[in-house]
């Protein structure tokens, strides 16, 4: 089975030809204004198309409404929709209806409790995304670089679809994949020297990382 790695708040060529070259699966673009790693639309929809054939390209909002999607939608072409708001199941499945793209729902994680929210997702998120709940007064719901309890995820049923994500660094991903069993990591503030500005050495040094890891357990 394909590992993935997806490569998080992208914003420039650069950034996306580094992401791509050290074989990223999946490459992600922010559409929410607070965000350092906030894209307009017109410029995601350019950066993606040097994906087109060697990674998916997805789109993550943050509660985000109908005319605000149709726009991500039309403007990008996406392979992937991840909604990283509260939006309830019933907002993914008409999400899923209206634009008939898979949707990867991000679940925030601090205690075994916020893992018992995901069954009411099962059957419609087509993916999951695990990442740290962001702590009191945070203006981001994710890509705060804060990692959660890994051993939470033992108590996942083993055919849970989900990426694990926060805080994940080419340091700690190999202790991360040790004791998680994701079928995918993603990464974005872990690989930056600065908020929203990638940097290639880091990108390299993550993938280089995620290989070696793998290597190990398997």
């Amino acid at each position: 089975m394909q590992f993935d790695i997806k490569m998080c708040g992208l914003k420039t060529d650069d950034a996306v030809a580094a992401a791509l070259d050290a074989g990223a699966t999946h490459i992600g673009f922010i559409f929410f204004a607070r965000s350092p790693r906030h894209v307009a639309v017109e410029t995601a929809g350019r950066l993606r198309q040097a994906a087109l054939g060697r990674a998916k390209a997805v789109a993550v909002s943050v509660d985000a409404d109908d005319e605000t999607l149709e726009a991500i939608v039309e403007g990008m072409r996406p392979d992937m929709l991840q909604l990283h708001g509260r939006e309830s199941p019933a907002r993914l499945a008409d999400v899923k209806e209206r634009y008939r793209l898979p949707v990867m729902k991000a679940v925030s994680v601090r205690d075994a409790r916020d893992l018992e929210a995901m069954a009411a997702y099962r059957g419609v998120a087509d993916r999951f995304l695990l990442d740290a709940k962001p702590p009191a007064g945070a203006e981001l719901p994710g890509g705060n670089g804060l990692p959660f309890d890994w051993s939470l995820l033992a108590s996942l049923d083993g055919d849970v679809d989900y990426m694990l994500s926060g805080g994940l660094t080419a340091n700690n991903i190999g202790e991360a994949l040790s004791i998680a069993r994701p079928r995918g990591v993603d990464i974005s503030s872990g690989v930056e020297r600065a908020p929203g500005e990638k940097d290639p050495e880091l990108i390299r040094a993550f993938f280089s990382a995620v290989r070696a890891a793998r290597g190990e357990r398997e």
